[in-house]
């Protein structure tokens, strides 16, 4: 089963364009394994597009926190740790606003760690995506 399948009905109910209160209550009503697919895969996406910087830079950077869970929920805890260390360089609380996060760069060590993980945890990411698409998925 491809976790695709689990992303895409919900594809154009979430905005991550527009405030933080808006993604957040469009986001809730999602299920939450579709809730931990989708953060997750807009991170990978903006990631091996751009890197970190990108994603935090662009509008995407809004659902870090869920992303951060999602990454736990696939099994993949050390790319969400990395997630983390990485957000911690915006101080708390996270900015969830774009404004926030445009100031702060990820260092290169932390970017990399992170694409890295993406590859190589539980298989990389698509295998955890699928793997928990099909244990989880209905």
């Amino acid at each position: 089963m491809s976790y695709w399948r689990l992303v895409e009905p919900y594809w154009d109910m979430v905005s991550i364009y527009g405030s933080a209160d808006e993604f957040t209550r469009q986001f809730a009503g999602l299920p939450i394994v579709s809730q931990h697919l989708y953060a997750t895969h807009w991170t990978q996406s903006e990631v091996q597009n751009g890197g970190l910087g990108q994603f935090f830079d662009n509008s995407t950077g809004i659902l870090a926190p869920e992303a951060v869970a999602g990454f736990r929920a696939l099994g993949m805890p050390q790319a969400a740790a990395a997630l983390v260390e990485a957000m911690n360089q915006f101080g708390d609380p996270y900015p969830r606003e774009r404004e926030g996060r445009e100031a702060v760069t990820p260092s290169a060590p932390i970017e990399n760690q992170f694409a890295e993980l993406l590859e190589t945890e539980a298989g990389g990411f698509w295998d955890a995506a699928d793997r928990f698409a099909e244990n989880h998925g209905s």
